[in-house]
């Protein structure tokens, strides 16, 4: 059922607003229709899992009476990073270019660790790919942070049995959702594509990887993904049981009791234990991020040991990842940077303890020698900053993206996957193109007062902007990505030149993968986790 206002569909300009009203599970939703778009902002897709439903399974949501107002954001999940948080958030926000149809759907996922960031945030403005990509774009926020993430049996609901990892039984909830809604948004529920940024991208990793969710996800975009592993953004089961009954220790409660302490001092009692130094904390785990415990029901295993999604991927990550924490825009070190050898390897050092308890200084030089030796034979930059820089991305972000893409190109040849390597570079005097940077394309957000001293925002933004949109909505209809202004893309194969290069004066091309040698380090490096033939899920 859809009901416009004064104005139909097809006279709104980009100067008039009108209302236009929809029905979903819960009742009709009044959205606002400008610039050939509508728009449904905090539209309930769970009950509020406040009060006696924290750290309980999403419900359904409560029926309304008349015609709820979806012309707003809700509040985005209870953080310390933006304000205005709260447990009441499990919304989404819809953007569409007509309530009528049958669209492909692309829901996005937001990053940040998994313990900041909202759907709700500018740069995931869903106007200019709903738009140019004639695509219905979902964006919602899941639970962070101390609410969100853990697993302890005595958090066991009654109803579902579930007793862990509430962010992503959020995200599942929001694809059933979206299932049983598409249509009232002019969407297609047979057809939606899982894409996401960061922890965003390790999401929609791991959900592509449920038994409930499979037919339901279609294909999946994971950008920048930040896969999951111990003890870098992951802890055993064990360590998380200890959590749970150290916060209730320190808070002078129980574990069930923690479903009634104000969340604020729950929140802050969190995180001053996942706080500073992580070689002094009292939890040697979650070292770097607070992601997913292996659970053996919404977290199956760590991506390393799981087969890969048996369904089509495009796997994109950004050329220079670890720009973002080391130099920003939007995170950068606070300082003191690296200046010579000495303050370099501390650098490094402190890198390496966000993955290991133990880091001895053979493996510092090591990494550090094979950075500056590849750096020199490829022609890169080998000054401090940008080994430091380039170190940070590739260990926890590109080695993992990459080495999973090989081995998801080897298992399934018969289900097509594609690699991007975005690689438009920020404006002087920032440097390479940094993990997030991916998102301000792919909405189009690069161009907002905030963004666009950075990124840029001219001719030739807005074209790799536009070839950005092009390739995810072609890929969203089932084909292969493709644009007007990209070369046509193959299948992504580990032994030739398969990868799309997008971003710079050409716009698109297809190369090869940049820094291999700095990636093969980390082969044999013992750090990080090194995909292999899968091995059968813990539980």
């Amino acid at each position: 059922m859809t009901v416009t206002g004064a104005a139909t569909a097809g006279t709104a300009s980009a100067a008039q607003s009108t209302d236009v009203v929809t029905r979903v599970g819960g009742g009709l939703i009044r959205g606002e229709r400008s610039g050939g778009l509508s728009v449904f902002r905090g539209v309930p897709y769970a009950a509020p899992p406040v009060g006696a439903l924290r750290y309980r399974s999403p419900r359904p949501v409560d029926p309304w009476s008349g015609v709820r107002d979806a012309t707003a954001f809700a509040p985005v999940s209870y953080q310390s990073y933006l304000p205005g948080s709260s447990e009441d958030s499990l919304y989404a926000n819809v953007w569409t270019p007509d309530t009528r149809g049958s669209r492909p759907v692309v829901v996005y996922i937001h990053g940040g660790g998994w313990f900041l960031g909202a759907g709700s945030e500018p740069d995931y403005d869903g106007a200019r790919p709903a738009a140019r990509g004639d695509m219905v774009v979902v964006t919602f926020n899941y639970r962070l942070g101390a609410l969100g993430w853990g697993l302890h049996p005595d958090l066991a609901d009654a109803r579902t049995g579930g007793c862990s990892n509430w962010g992503l039984q959020d995200q599942v909830a929001l694809v059933h959702w979206v299932r049983r809604n598409a249509a009232a948004f002019g969407g297609d529920p047979d057809n939606i594509t899982l894409a996401g940024t960061s922890a965003g991208g390790s999401s929609t990793w791991q959900l592509a990887l449920l038994p409930e969710l499979r037919g339901i996800i279609k294909r999946i975009v994971p950008i920048s993904a930040k896969h999951v592993w111990e003890p870098a953004s992951s802890m055993s089961p064990e360590d998380s049981v200890r959590v749970f009954e150290l916060v209730a220790r320190k808070l002078g409660t129980t574990v069930r009791g923690l479903r009634a302490v104000p969340a604020e001092r729950l929140k802050d009692t969190w995180e001053q234990i996942f706080s500073g130094d992580p070689t002094v904390r009292e939890i040697s785990t979650w070292r770097e991020y607070q992601g997913p415990v292996v659970d053996g029901r919404w977290m199956l295993g760590h991506d390393y040991e799981l087969p890969t999604p048996d369904l089509p991927t495009l796997a994109i990550y950004g050329r220079t990842e670890g720009t973002f924490f080391t130099t920003g825009p939007g995170y950068p070190f606070p300082g003191p940077h690296p200046t010579d050898d000495e303050s370099l390897r501390t650098a490094i050092r402190a890198i390496l303890h966000k993955g290991a308890v133990h880091v001895a200084d053979t493996e510092v030089d090591a990494v550090v020698s094979a950075y500056r030796r590849a750096a020199s034979i490829d022609g890169l930059p080998q000054d401090p900053v940008s080994i430091w820089g380039a170190i940070w991305g590739d260990s926890l972000f590109r080695f993992q993206i990459t080495r999973l893409a090989e081995r998801q190109a080897r298992e399934r040849p018969s289900v097509p996957s594609y690699l991007m390597e975005f690689a438009h570079p920020v404006a002087p005097p920032l440097t390479g193109t940094p993990h997030e940077a991916t998102s301000k394309f792919l909405f189009g957000s690069y161009a907002s007062a905030v963004n666009a001293p950075d990124y840029g925002d001219g001719p030739l933004e807005r074209r790799v902007s536009d070839t950005f949109i092009d390739l995810l909505s072609s890929f969203a209809r089932g084909g292969a990505p493709s644009s007007p202004h990209a070369p046509a893309v193959p299948v992504f194969s580990p032994d030739r030149p398969s990868t799309l290069i997008l971003g710079g004066e050409r716009v698109a091309e297809i190369g090869e993968r940049s820094a291999l040698r700095q990636l093969a380090h980390w082969d044999t490096a013992g750090w990080v986790p090194v995909p292999s033939p899968a091995r059968p899920a813990r539980t």
